[in-house]
């Protein structure tokens, strides 16, 4: 696979995104300073790791955040426009967020069972399929097949900082679209909506927010993806209408009263986990159903949502 992949990417994704994708991975991976909306990036900081573990084991914390990790609960989400066409009032949308699925694999088996007996009409998936943020990605195909399996109905997704764009082909022979920068309408007999996403905006910074938007007509109802909500701004200003993003994790070790001691984001509290707005534009932060790090929660559980869209 790795013999063909700039060709297949280039196929798929046109050869400057490719390439510039593949450069800034192989540039950049593994770093702990510098890069990205953050300076400091304490995913690659392995060390750090292994310390916030054992200060967890000593504290006592550990087993509990672990049986936390593994019961992700279901949120549901109401929002309401005025330009949802008719014939969308009432769609659901299953948003899954975070998975890591190789970081914790009850977690990812309830997960599977949760989503299972879930109606809804589309799914999407926002970013950080893996858990680490270099090296092999096939433990990561393994448990997106596993999960597909799952889920019914098209399935759109975008990627996060912690995912390399070698996942591509392997993601959509699943039959998962994933949208790099992109959009797809969504048709209901003679009404339509828009569903854009964009590539990884906190660490590769390749996102296009102009480009996955540029075919959507003024005025129409248009979704977008993100990993991270940090693009808020631009979102908003484009005209998207509802953004879904997680990568926050809403903290994931957070104090008492889900209060997260950090984010690893540069955006409002207000915005790192659930339901906000911002000018007209509704957005959505999805804490995750899987971990990062640790495979560890505390006072943060993780989280599989379904969004309901409404009129009025």
């Amino acid at each position: 696979m790795e013999k063909d992949i700039l060709p297949r990417l280039e196929r798929r994704l046109g050869r400057l995104h490719a390439r510039q994708r593949l450069g800034m991975e192989s540039d950049h991976e593994a770093r702990i300073f510098g890069q990205g909306l953050n300076f400091f990036h304490i995913e690659n900081w392995y060390s750090l790791h292994a310390l916030i573990r054992t200060a967890l084991k000593l504290s006592g914390l550990y087993r509990r955040g672990r049986r936390n990790a593994e019961r992700p609960v279901i949120r549901h989400h109401e929002a309401r426009f005025a330009n949802l066409p008719p014939r969308f009032d009432g769609l659901t949308i299953l948003h899954l967020s975070d998975l890591h699925v190789d970081m914790n694999e009850v977690a990812m088996r309830r997960v599977a069972e949760l989503v299972d007996g879930l109606g809804y009409d589309l799914c999407v998936l926002t970013g950080d399929y893996r858990g680490a943020t270099y090296g092999d990605f096939e433990a990561t195909l393994d448990g997106i097949a596993r999960l597909r399996t799952r889920l019914r109905g098209p399935v759109y997704g975008v990627l996060g900082n912690h995912d390399t764009i070698r996942l591509i082909p392997g993601i959509e022979a699943m039959g998962i679209r994933m949208l790099l920068n992109e959009c797809e309408p969504i048709t209901r007999g003679d009404q339509r909506i828009h569903l854009a996403g964009i590539d990884d905006a906190h660490y590769f910074r390749v996102d296009n927010i102009e480009k996955a938007g540029s075919e959507i007509p003024e005025g129409e109802f248009s979704i977008l993806l993100s990993h991270t909500p940090e693009i808020y701004r631009q979102a908003a200003h484009a005209g998207f209408d509802l953004l879904l993003s997680g990568h926050t994790h809403g903290g994931q070790i957070c104090l008492p009263g889900s209060i997260p001691i950090t984010l690893d984001s540069v955006l409002p509290r207000r915005m790192g986990a659930g339901a906000w707005r911002y000018h007209r534009m509704v957005g959505y932060t999805s804490v995750g159903a899987g971990s990062s790090i640790v495979p560890v929660r505390l006072n943060c559980p993780p989280e599989i949502t379904l969004h309901h869209l409404r009129r009025g």
